[in-house]
């Protein structure tokens, strides 16, 4: 039996459901393009810096 109220974001990947919230948000607060691009860079750069000083 299927489930009619399932989303195909369901079984989507968590990265992709992540990516999906992120568009939503900043769309919904109108956020300008180049202030969202400049902000996921930074975000991104944070990330990498925990991440490689992760054990």
């Amino acid at each position: 039996m299927s489930n009619e109220n399932a989303s195909p974001l369901d079984n989507a990947p968590d990265e992709i459901k992540l990516a999906v919230d992120l568009i939503y948000l900043l769309e919904s607060n109108e956020v300008e393009l180049e202030t969202a691009l400049k902000a996921i860079e930074i975000v991104k750069s944070d990330l990498e810096s925990k991440l490689a000083a992760t054990p």
